[in-house]
């Protein structure tokens, strides 16, 4: 029998980090295009190195955006520039693109799909609907572990992150540079968080650390300012706090002045974990960063989310993971799996079927529901890029309609119904 006492670790990075770096300016470059066109067809994938951005992808447009410009100010924005930028520079730094339409076979399927059955079996009849824009698995998480539903590794981790880097931007700490990793590992007991077992929390900084330049001193200056900072205040009002026997290692490995995309090449995409639950939820393979909502990989992945965090909302689950599945050109998911891991109210053949009655899941409505096409004109044109760093899901900073909660009323009535001894759906 599998013990329910151990240890589980997430980690996160910081905006700084080269990778998220790409993700950012994939991102950006979404927003811009859905401000200017809500239609846009975009797939941009990014990669940095020393010196050097290159954009490349498909895009399908009926406006025009300065890439090159969208690329150097969310670079600037993050704070590679001049002095502070360690090496990469928003301001010298090449920028290349190579851009060409979406194919127009993918197009042709996610323009009009032909639905002849949906996951009940039911006939449809032939209907012109928006397409999923590929094939593929997405799943959805949810626990009550946080008031966010989320796992605590990954939201304790994003939140040290993000404190990172607002002690940076604030000048709380004004030796750091933007590039930074955090990790946190949490012991639970039968289950259930019980303490903090171990902080991890590496951060670029200058190679003159308030007149220190010894690596040792320079670790104790750093780790006391980190704590200060950084880690104290994110855990002042938690339930769950590090005490006399947690583990700090900062800076573990010494000295961190070469960070970025100087010190490291960054990709669009390859912070898949990061973006989502941790590793404390399975995961389809699919990256967000740069996709336009008619891809499901990132559309799909949202509001499988948002079914998961309503079940447990509302009662009927602890823990909730929701699978769903897509064929290119076809509207309907092609099925809905979900797992409760035993703490389900319901079975999870009853929630599953709870969910098909209660969510539409074809991609033009999960469009629809969440606005995804207008979002980046809602928020000035930085809704996605703002997304792109300490992840997508469990977000209290900013306003993302997947988190929301609105289906628990209709939800809590089958609750009713199961604390009666009924299993109708």
């Amino acid at each position: 029998m599998t013990s329910r006492n151990y240890l589980f670790t997430s980690e996160s990075v910081t905006e700084g980090h080269p990778d998220k770096v790409c993700d950012q300016i994939s991102d950006a470059i979404l927003d811009a295009f859905l401000v200017k066109d809500p239609a846009s067809r975009v797939a941009a994938e990014t990669s940095v190195t020393t010196g050097m951005v290159l954009v490349t992808g498909e895009i399908t447009s009926d406006c025009y955006v300065d890439i090159p410009k969208v690329v150097r100010h969310t670079i600037e924005n993050i704070g590679y520039i001049g002095k502070s930028g360690g090496g990469f520079d928003a301001r010298t730094c090449a920028v290349l693109t190579s851009i060409d339409e979406q194919s127009a076979d993918i197009a042709g399927g996610v323009n009009k799909a032909l639905e002849t059955r949906d996951v009940c079996g039911c006939d449809l009849g032939e209907s012109e609907e928006l397409g999923a824009g590929d094939q593929g698995i997405m799943f959805g998480f949810a626990c009550d572990e946080t008031p966010e539903l989320m796992p605590l590794p990954i939201s304790l981790a994003h939140r040290l992150a993000l404190k990172l880097s607002q002690a940076r931007k604030n000048n709380d700490i004004p030796y750091l540079r933007p590039d930074g990793k955090t990790q946190v590992t949490v012991e639970y007991v039968d289950g259930v968080p019980s303490r903090i077992d171990t902080i991890i929390v590496s951060t670029q900084h200058d190679p003159v650390v308030n007149n220190e330049t010894e690596n040792v001193k320079v670790q104790q200056i750093i780790a006391e300012d980190l704590k200060k900072y950084v880690i104290n205040p994110v855990f002042k009002n938690d339930r769950i706090k590090p005490d006399e026997t947690t583990k700090y290692l900062i800076n573990p490995s010494g000295k961190f002045v070469i960070g970025g995309p100087q010190g490291d090449a960054g990709l669009t995409g390859r912070k898949i974990i990061v973006d989502t639950y941790g590793g404390y939820s399975r995961h389809g393979g699919g990256a967000f960063s740069g996709k336009d909502p008619t891809k499901v990989d990132r559309s799909a992945a949202y509001a499988a989310r948002y079914v998961a965090k309503n079940i447990v909302a509302a009662g009927l689950a602890k823990k909730c993971e929701v699978q769903l599945a897509y064929a290119i050109g076809v509207a309907q998911p092609v099925s809905i799996f979900v797992d409760t891991f035993g703490t389900g109210m319901l079975s999870d053949d009853e929630i599953s079927e709870i969910i098909k009655n209660n969510f539409d899941l074809r991609p033009s409505a999960i469009i629809k529901m969440f606005d995804l096409r207008n979002l980046p004109a809602k928020n000035n044109g930085n809704f996605y890029k703002s997304l792109a760093a300490y992840g997508h899901f469990g977000r209290t900073d900013i306003d993302v309609p997947w988190e929301n909660t609105d289906h628990t009323e209709a939800l809590s009535k089958h609750l009713d119904r199961a604390k009666a001894g009924e299993v109708s759906c």
